[in-house]
């Protein structure tokens, strides 16, 4: 991709990949350009989801972000906190994360997956104005749904490693199995 194509996905909004009662719903902070420009969701080379979820035991081998939609199949999806899509999540300010946060709540509602995955706990925080929140599972629920706050898998996010971060999402696959 050019810069100017980058550019020109600024703002962009990407379809979620979602089902109703998925086992967990993964969600990103906002999409990034190469998402927002390809359509497909942590597809910035680097962005280390898609190793993670494969390490972590989600998938039964490492996909590609244009093979997303098969999340589905093993009960996983994916959505953001913020629609738009940027270059940057600091570009993002506390009243879209919180317009956001109020948005996924009644996504969630309406959704039912078991558990609700947050892929920054930065962005949870402000989200849902919970300034305590830690990596691991929260006692917030929405309706019935469980909430996991996960390391971001932003390449920029240096002081988790791709280890690091496949060890605690599959403590939310361990977690999510023990569901059901």
């Amino acid at each position: 991709m050019t810069p100017a194509e980058l550019e020109a996905a600024r703002d962009r909004l990407v379809p979620d990949v979602v089902a109703d009662g998925l086992r967990v719903l993964f969600c990103g902070i906002n999409p990034g350009l190469m998402t927002a420009a390809t359509g497909h969701h942590f597809a910035r080379p680097g962005n280390r989801f898609w190793p993670t979820l494969h390490a972590s035991g989600f998938t039964p081998r490492q996909l590609h972000p244009s093979e997303q939609s098969e999340l589905v199949r093993y009960g996983l999806g994916i959505t953001n906190v913020v629609a738009r899509a940027s270059a940057r999540a600091d570009e993002l300010s506390d009243e879209e994360y919180r317009e956001g946060g109020r948005i996924l709540e009644e996504k969630v509602l309406r959704l039912r997956p078991r558990w609700l995955a947050v892929a920054g706990v930065t962005a949870y925080r402000v989200a849902f104005g919970d300034k305590k929140a830690k990596i691991g599972p929260q006692t917030r629920t929405i309706g019935d749904t469980r909430i996991w706050a996960l390391p971001n898998p932003s390449g920029l996010n240096a002081h988790w490693t791709l280890t690091t971060m496949a060890q605690e999402y599959a403590r939310l696959r361990t977690a999510a199995e023990a569901d059901g």
